[in-house]
């Protein structure tokens, strides 16, 4: 169960210059800021015209919190695209945005993480039997959100 915030709703004034500062510290997307406004104690209406303005005053643009969410999470996290699409589709972002992000992954720059991702698990590993040192490294890999079909083909030529 929630707790209810028990701050004083604050008005749409302060809210849009809150908003405006909120968004300009770092990339948000709509849904983010929807669910600050409402912390606020915003009615549906007040909120939906804020989002609006703050969209076109340029604060809020969802595919440059793609492409940022994307390449931060990849070059940070080392996360797969699976993981990155799947964190960004319950940020209710667009499919056409999701791949807008992905585009400020190269292909050879995730090919390269992936495969200094599998020496990595594996030289911490060292099982006797490669099959299984394999799964536990292919395991580890689709958990970070590597498409299953590349982790194997990578994993092919391994060891």
């Amino acid at each position: 169960m929630k707790a209810f915030n028990k701050t004083k709703a604050i008005s749409f004034e302060d809210a849009k210059v809150k908003a405006a500062s909120y968004c300009t510290y770092q990339e948000r997307c709509q849904q983010e800021v929807r669910d600050k406004l409402y912390g606020y104690g915003l009615h549906r209406k007040e909120v939906e015209e804020l989002v609006s303005y703050l969209i076109t005053e340029g604060f809020i643009n969802e595919a440059r919190f793609a492409r940022a969410y994307a390449g931060g999470k990849f070059r940070i996290k080392k996360w797969g695209k699976v993981r990155i699409a799947h964190e960004l589709k319950l940020r209710k972002i667009s499919d056409a945005c999701i791949i807008q992000g992905f585009e400020e992954i190269g292909e050879e720059e995730y090919i390269q993480t992936l495969d200094t991702l599998i020496n990595k698990k594996s030289a911490l590993l060292k099982h006797k039997n490669t099959l299984i040192e394999k799964k536990k490294v292919a395991d580890y890999l689709i958990n970070k959100g590597y498409e299953r079909a590349l982790v194997w083909d990578r994993l092919k030529d391994y060891g």
